[in-house]
């Protein structure tokens, strides 16, 4: 009897042990049970999982978490951690899934020769800090520039001198911006060049990127070669200086985004378009000369930028292309999005990866097509016979054709040198609806032409999209198969620049884009507005963050009871029922 009751005591003392250390573990709900993964297997001896299958573990965690089993997990070990000691686990865990921002800094070379091994030709140059030390081990990171020799040699099967050059930030803890340069594909697709990691988007970071560029290229300094870009400060002068023959066209957006700070509205928007697309200098000066007559300063405004950098009725032909927006870029740029917060070799092995994985994209697209044109240029092309059909042409008995348009507009096209006074078969290398119209008239009269879409230039042909996108960019292996660099220095992180919060994975937008979205909203803006306290009245704060509220409502209480007080006992029966509802409120 004695030996059932000491054990029935020692249960209930068990109970009550367990029952009050459960009670005193405190969960948060807003730290995730991931990031205690290794400090749990440590503890418990449950065994680390391995790196394949770390990621997967950690989402089951996070699933636990959100599906309200973080207490139950909790009182499962029996575990209470500090915040610094979660944080430190999820550096740790995430450290071994993604990699160490320090570390791969001094594998930097590592990956640089096994990435030419594996992909012949392709260039990379690596640019670090000018030592203080001359003696030292150690050098500070500074510049990375990587051309892939498949792209490099697709790009030169392209035939079209056409780059967009742009810069986006990265967002991890050492500072530093991606810059890539762009072209276009025969199916006016995006075709990625070049990439660099560099220290900031200057005149020197520009100057040394063109210099890398313009090497892959066997560009001089008297070539003719076309870029946009989005009128940064530090590229208009490097492209300038690198290349003075070269043609810089400027986005247009951006030129709209400038102008509509001070100009707003659909009609300016509308006549800068018609500004830009015109072909000819005669329409140009005819559509400056409209806004000129609408609004002065917004045409001295727009006059100050010289037309040759966004107009087409100034662009040389040259590039075969009558792109006015750098959206090259931009898409680029919105697909590396997040790999731009990765560490180094992270972030440059995210960038080919995706380089790998669209040309396979676009390999699959090309299997499907037939025909002598991409997909793109012939429903352009489509649309420019259709409208042929309505011209009038004139044979001259040799080379020449004038054609009439129903409006009445008159153009000449000279079919030997494939030029229309129009000047848009010069742009862009299609045949334009004059061009079209000369040619059945050709046939006609009996002239052997063949078929129309054979005058379009080979940057628009089929085969040319597929010559383009035949060569493959090969995988790498892993960290363990690199080979080890001779160079006896060592490569360093450069100086990290402490972030405040979380980092931002949108950009910033600019005043233009936050006011159409007020626009679209309907709702006005408060910035740079004062709002009032209702409860003192004064400006600068509202009755949430008063001062006075908080400090005098004590005081205000009181005063009010001895008030209260000295009235008769008359009013007080009568009022008595609502002076004991204010009193807590005032209080």
């Amino acid at each position: 009897m004695t030996t059932n009751k000491n054990s029935d005591q020692k249960a209930s003392h068990f109970s009550f042990l367990m029952m009050v250390r459960s009670e005193t573990i405190k969960p948060n709900d807003k730290i995730t049970l991931n990031t205690l993964k290794g400090q749990l297997q440590k503890k418990f001896e449950v065994g680390l999982s391995k790196a394949e299958g770390l990621q997967n573990e950690l989402k089951k965690w996070a699933y636990e978490m959100s599906s309200g089993r973080a207490k139950c997990q909790a009182k499962k070990f029996e575990v209470g951690v500090s915040k610094q000691k979660v944080f430190r686990a999820k550096k740790m865990a995430y450290e071994r899934v993604v990699g160490s921002y320090s570390q791969q800094y001094a594998q930097l070379r590592d990956y640089c020769m096994e990435l030419k091994e594996k992909n012949p030709n392709t260039t990379v140059k690596i640019e670090v800090e000018p030592p203080e030390d001359p003696d030292s081990e150690e050098r500070k990171f500074k510049r990375i520039y990587i051309c892939l020799g498949p792209l490099k040699d697709g790009f030169k099967a392209g035939g079209r001198d056409f780059l967009g050059l742009d810069g986006c930030f990265l967002s991890g803890p050492y500072p530093g911006q991606i810059l890539t340069a762009v072209g276009v594909d025969p199916n006016n697709g995006i075709y990625p060049l070049a990439y660099a990691v560099v220290e900031s988007e200057s005149k020197d970071s520009w100057k040394w990127f063109l210099d890398c560029l313009g090497d892959d290229l066997e560009l001089f300094r008297n070539s003719n070669f076309t870029f946009i870009s989005d009128r940064q400060k530090g590229v208009i002068p490097a492209i300038a200086e690198n290349f003075p023959n070269a043609e810089h066209r400027f986005c247009l957006k951006h030129i709209y985004d400038n102008m509509k700070l001070s100009w707003r509205g659909k009609f300016y928007k509308e006549m800068l378009w018609k500004c830009a697309t015109a072909s000819t200098i005669q329409k140009f000066d005819k559509r400056m000369e409209e806004m000129k007559n609408h609004n002065l300063e917004a045409y001295e405004w727009l006059r100050k930028i010289p037309p040759q950098h966004w107009a087409r009725s100034h662009f040389t032909g040259r590039a075969k292309s009558n792109i006015l927006l750098n959206n090259l870029c931009e898409v680029l740029n919105r697909q590396l999005l997040d790999g731009r917060d990765k560490p180094i070799i992270t972030c440059l092995e995210y960038i080919r990866e995706y380089l790998m994985k669209r040309i396979v994209n676009v390999q699959k697209v090309q299997d499907k097509c037939d025909g002598p044109l991409t997909p793109s240029t012939a429903k352009i092309f489509k649309l420019i016979v259709r409208a042929a059909a309505k011209l009038k042409v004139e044979w001259n008995g040799s080379d020449l054709y004038q054609v009439t348009c129903p409006w009445g507009d008159q153009f000449v096209v000279n079919m030997s040198e494939r030029i229309c006074s129009c000047r848009k078969w010069e742009l862009s290398g299609i045949p334009c609806t004059h061009a079209v119209a000369s040619i059945w008239d050709q046939t006609n009269n009996g002239i052997d032409t063949g078929i129309p879409e054979s005058y379009c230039l080979p940057v628009h042909w089929l085969t040319t999209w597929k010559e383009m996108y035949k060569f493959k960019i090969n995988p790498v292996n892993g960290p363990q198969g690199w080979k080890k660099s001779d160079v006896p220095t060592t490569i360093i992180p450069p100086k990290p620049h402490p972030q405040i919060g979380r980092p931002p994975k949108k950009r910033k937008k600019s005043a233009a884009e936050l006011a159409d979205e007020m626009m679209k909203s309907k709702k006005l803006t408060k910035t740079g507005k004062s709002v009032t306290c209702k409860s003192c009245k004064q400006v600068g704060h509202n009755s949430r963050g008063c001062k006075s509220k908080k400090g005098g409502g004590s005081q205000q209480a009181g005063v009010a009871g001895h008030g209260d007080a000295a009235h008769g006992s008359q009013q007080a029966g009568v009022h008595g029922s609502q002076t004991t509802q204010s009193t807590p409120q005032a209080s």
